[in-house]
């Protein structure tokens, strides 16, 4: 049985646990329990959805839960932890901004797990920094280090915006679908991923950006 998938997630968490040190403005009470509540809400959801998906029965095969070869759907563990965070935020919009770049972090530590799980590699590759699997000759994109260091630089960047209505996350979940949709050809995938669920996410950020900057102008109206 293997255990790679929980390195994986607890090298997440200690990401996340670097995202709410480094941006304070603005958080919630305990911050870091939340942001680690909601990742954990999404992990089940996501890896509930991968195994119903694959015809795996999660209640007469509980062990398959923890397996890593199944893995996690991306787009139900997202679902599964934004609902998450709106309810345990009580849908304030504040802290879900000023938690956004923490959150990214987190996303980049859970990519950035897979050394752990020694599932980095993706497409051939014959760059400088591409390498091979074990007994192979191939070398190949480290894709999921792209996606993490994809990740860590949006939060940075991110983490430096005003927290005015909905931008920070608006942006934030914009950028995480566009790391996911631009470094998508570079994994290795039968029907070429997710690609749709990146597609809304970044559409989706960008709606909900534009949407809080409608909403600040009408609270700036009210308030003159």
């Amino acid at each position: 049985m293997e255990f790679t998938l929980l390195w994986a997630a607890l090298t997440g968490v200690s990401f996340a646990w670097l995202g709410v040190r480094l941006w304070r403005d603005g958080l919630p009470p305990k911050p870091f329990d939340v942001l680690l509540g909601a990742g954990v809400v999404g992990l089940i959801t996501g890896r509930l959805a991968a195994m119903v998906i694959q015809g795996i029965n999660p209640f007469s095969n509980p062990g398959q839960f923890i397996l890593v070869r199944g893995g996690v759907h991306t787009g139900f563990a997202s679902i599964g932890a934004l609902a998450a965070l709106i309810w345990l935020l009580r849908g304030r919009i504040r802290p879900m901004d000023a938690l956004t770049p923490a959150a990214l972090f987190a996303l980049a530590g859970w990519h950035a797990g897979c050394v752990w799980r020694s599932a980095c590699l993706g497409t051939a590759s014959q760059l400088p920094w591409a390498w091979s699997q074990e007994g192979s000759a191939v070398t190949r994109h480290p894709v999921e280090l792209y996606a993490a260091v994809g990740l860590a630089a949006a939060g940075l960047i991110i983490g430096r915006l005003p927290l005015k209505p909905l931008l920070r996350f608006g942006t934030g979940l914009g950028a995480a679908g566009a790391v996911r949709l631009v470094t998508e050809p570079m994994r290795h995938t039968i029907t070429g991923g997710p690609v749709s669920w990146y597609v809304a996410a970044v559409l989706l950020g960008a709606a909900t950006a534009i949407a809080g900057r409608v909403l600040e102008d009408r609270l700036e109206r009210v308030s003159t």
